[in-house]
């Protein structure tokens, strides 16, 4: 075999490989030999028909038989020859395979780039300041009493305001014509919460049990109902239940309610110490992002396109399932958003071929006792059974997605200890 390389960019190259005759005579002889084996051929005892026959017959499918055979076992040895890492499958221009002659096609194949050095001492960045407010403690307080609230008809009756929980019937109309299946009764819903359209919020504040509100929206050409896509709907409003939450005081016998805890007090240190939890784990992860476009801002290496590609596609998968579970459109992204989701995809990339360098000249190995703590840590974030998420992430490709988050976890704490970190 010989091979010829051409490097067409840092990440892109493509082959000149050629088999000698003898060699693809041997291979053909063996095809050859095998359709003769088990063909049919009018006029012909199985195993009689003469190549010349068998060709005429089979000679296109034993022709593309023997040079992805040839291709199969030639390719990964030039790749390995010449010690590249190919990240996607090749591109082939085969040459037809004549009897007593060599084969000889091109193979363009996209390759991690070679890097000669990773520059990860002394990066710069700033730790955000952790700090928890006594107002933001207030909240979570409020957050609870409003979980814990019990709804009542408010006394004397009045009309609805924004925080009241109503009961209504909905009917819509387009064009029209009464849209049936986009009508309900008994809807209850929060006025202010966000759950409806401003324009249909808008319209039931100020009005009181067995009042009726009308009001024309427009509606977008993306809207989930097949009969209102950008049309002007009439929805027509009756309210049949008003109901206001009555929170409880916060006192200490309200923390004993809400948990274990001796007094209003203790409760409040408990929320302060998760919430500066969170806040910690957020000012860490804020110091990760910097570093890591610190890092990738200093070692400005070539990215495989199909690599930013498939990166691309796992962020719009994400971004569109988010979409879908808040009820918004999510049949497509603009055009700016998928800008923006490339650049990402590209500094993602090339982060992660650095962090693999830097993992490889440190030396990182990740071993059971690693996997096994990784799993742990993922059972107290999750909250799920430690055995149920090891028998999950036997699964290999759940297994190598755990090793890589690992291996991202210790390259970062040793970028982080060769930075210059200012404390914010």
């Amino acid at each position: 075999m010989q091979v010829t390389l051409q490097k067409l960019s840092p990440v892109l190259v493509e082959f000149d490989v050629e088999v000698a005759a003898d060699r693809v005579k041997n291979e053909l002889d063996r095809a050859y030999t095998e359709v003769a084996r088990s063909a049919r051929v009018p006029g012909f005892r199985p195993g009689k028909a003469p190549r010349r026959v068998l060709s005429h017959y089979f000679g296109a499918r034993i022709q593309a038989d023997v040079v992805q055979k040839l291709v199969d076992e030639t390719f990964p040895r030039a790749v390995t020859e010449h010690q590249l890492q190919p990240v996607t499958q090749p591109a082939i221009e085969a040459q037809k395979i004549v009897e007593n002659g060599p084969f000889t096609y091109k193979a363009r194949v996209e390759i991690l780039p070679a890097i000669e050095a990773v520059e990860y001492s002394g990066l710069s960045a700033k730790r955000p300041k952790v700090e928890v407010t006594d107002e933001q403690v207030n909240e979570e307080i409020e957050n609870l009493r409003r979980a814990h609230a019990t709804l009542q008809a408010p006394e004397p009756a009045r009309p609805a305001q924004a925080g009241d929980v109503l009961t209504i019937d909905l009917s819509v109309e387009a064009g029209g014509q009464e849209v049936r299946d986009a009508s309900a009764t008994d809807l209850a819903l929060e006025l202010g919460a966000g759950q409806l359209l401003p324009e249909i919020d808008q319209s039931l504040q100020g009005k009181s049990v067995g009042e009726t509100a009308r009001v024309d929206v427009s509606l977008p050409a993306q809207h989930p109902h097949p009969k209102l896509r950008g049309k002007t709907a009439t929805f027509t409003l009756v309210v049949k239940e008003i109901k206001a939450r009555v929170l409880p005081a916060a006192d200490d016998e309200f923390a004993k309610d809400v948990g274990d805890f001796e007094s209003l007090q203790a409760l409040r240190d408990h929320l302060r110490g998760n919430l500066e939890k969170r806040a910690k784990e957020a000012s860490e992860n804020q110091l990760a992002e910097q570093l890591v476009a610190e890092l990738v801002k200093r070692n400005p290496i070539p990215v495989p396109p199909s690599l930013v590609e498939q990166q691309m596609r796992i962020t719009e998968q994400e971004i569109l399932a988010r979409a879908r579970a808040y009820g918004q459109p999510a049949s497509s992204l603009g055009g700016d958003l998928r800008q923006q989701i490339e650049q990402d995809s590209e500094v993602k990339v090339r982060a992660g071929l650095l962090m693999a360098e830097i993992a490889k000249k440190e030396g990182i190995q990740i071993g059971q006792a690693e996997i096994d703590e990784g799993l742990k840590e993922l059972a107290e974030q999750t909250g799920k059974n430690i055995a149920k998420l090891r028998a999950e992430y036997r699964e290999q490709k759940k297994r190598e997605m755990l090793i890589g988050m690992i291996l991202e976890s210790k390259v970062l704490d040793i970028i982080q200890a060769k930075a210059q970190i200012e404390e914010g």
